[in-house]
């Protein structure tokens, strides 16, 4: 049996409100509260309830024929919390099933692998438990933000005690390896790895409704027939959640779409689904993936420069990281909230100059009208942010001191 994997990355940022340089050292609260809160229902509406709706039906009529797989980040649970908790019960009902499987990543879709490990596996500790509290599952699979990886990373996945970790199936790794088969990593053969099939998971999330596209309309039928003759043992469907109803309007047909799949699938008897973990154990792997630089499932080039491939991007990112030992010693928790979704790929991927072959795609994501003007914005917050820190920090040993003063014995003659 051949089994079809579907992951879904379920996401979003708190935006920053536009914050001047006038406004440090007397507002402190960072975020767009109204775009956050309208943008949150509006993507509930137009995508997380009727797609987890249309889920849960057809999760319930095929009674375990039918799986899939999600991660959701600390930040959109945060955002269902508050704006949308009809969405965070949507997804518990899918959880209830038994038929999903919900992954580990970082908290805040961070780039803290790229920067620090300590931190990177603090947020990955962080994200698992609240999986565990929200959903009922301990994730024995792995997804890192914007599906970045390399060696070094799945070294640190593994010790985590992960046994399957996603990644892109890109052709300057695989070389003219499919990526249809399960691979473990050259370091760590423990992990097992399961890689994007971008073809196929991109003809849902970006061509599905171009009329320009040679095989435009895409019926379920037709995508079927595609899934039928790869060649492999496990094609990965790996794509953005929002893909359906927001990325792609209902109005395009995506949500029929994918209503029909299933028994479009089903239908050929030598396709399964399965959840991540299981298809993953399912299948023995065929080879080793040797990865040494890092690669992720961005633009063509499939690497970091969306998010660090310019000089705003790079000036911020180290800016901010070289904040972790004061944030570390303050042990706060406001602190720490501010901190992580501070970290959120998100800010870095609205300051990327990329505008060529990916230009649509970056305008698409970016509510600021330059990546100067999202880089100013960013640096204004992060620059009150540091001068709220030092404060705390010397608030904080001024404390330490007096109690010392005051726990010292008089001097007697």
């Amino acid at each position: 049996m051949k089994t079809v994997c579907f992951y879904f990355q379920v996401h979003q940022p708190w935006r920053l409100k536009t914050y001047r340089f006038f406004n440090m050292g007397k507002d402190h609260n960072y975020l767009d509260d109204l775009s956050n809160r309208s943008i949150m229902q509006k993507v509930a509406r137009q995508c997380y309830l009727p797609m987890n709706a249309l889920l849960l039906k057809l999760l319930r009529e095929n009674k375990g024929r039918f799986r899939c797989s999600f991660s959701i980040t600390g930040t959109a649970v945060e955002q269902f919390k508050a704006y949308a908790p009809e969405v965070l019960e949507s997804f518990r009902a899918l959880a209830d099933t038994g038929y999903v499987e919900f992954l580990a990543e970082t908290y805040s879709h961070s780039l803290a692998a790229l920067s620090s490990k300590e931190d990177f596996i603090d947020q990955v500790k962080l994200h698992t438990a609240m999986i565990r509290k929200e959903f009922g599952q301990k994730p024995t699979a792995f997804r890192n933000t914007e599906l970045i990886y390399s060696d070094a990373i799945a070294a640190t996945v593994s010790d985590m005690g992960f046994r399957v970790m996603l990644a892109e199936g890109a052709k300057h790794v695989l070389g003219w390896k499919s990526p249809d088969f399960v691979y473990v990593d050259a370091a760590e053969q423990r992990l097992r790895l399961l890689l994007r099939n971008y073809k196929l998971s991109d003809d849902i999330a970006f061509r599905f409704s171009n009329q320009g596209w040679s095989e435009y309309p895409l019926s379920a039928e037709k995508y079927a027939s595609w899934l039928s003759a790869e060649n492999g043992e496990v094609i990965n469907l790996f794509m953005d959640y929002e893909t359906f109803g927001e990325h792609q309007k209902a109005s395009t047909g995506i949500l029929d779409f994918f209503k029909a799949l299933p028994a479009a699938i089903l239908a050929y008897g030598d396709m399964e689904f399965d959840t991540v973990t299981s298809a993953a154990e399912k299948h023995q792997p065929v080879s080793v993936l040797h990865c040494p630089h890092v690669m992720s499932w961005a633009d063509e080039e499939r690497d970091i420069t969306a998010w660090l491939g310019n000089e705003l991007q790079n000036e911020a990112f180290s800016k901010l990281y070289a904040l972790k030992d004061k944030i570390k010693a303050l042990k706060n928790s406001d602190f720490d909230y501010v901190w992580r979704f501070m970290q959120t790929s998100d800010h870095f991927y609205y300051m990327a100059t990329k505008w060529l072959s990916d230009g649509d795609v970056h305008a698409y994501f970016n509510p600021y009208g330059s990546s100067y003007e999202a880089f100013i914005n960013y640096m204004n917050v992060l620059s009150d942010f540091n001068i709220e820190i030092d404060k705390a920090l010397e608030a904080k040993g001024a404390a330490k001191s007096a109690a010392r003063r005051k726990r010292k014995p008089p001097v007697t003659a």
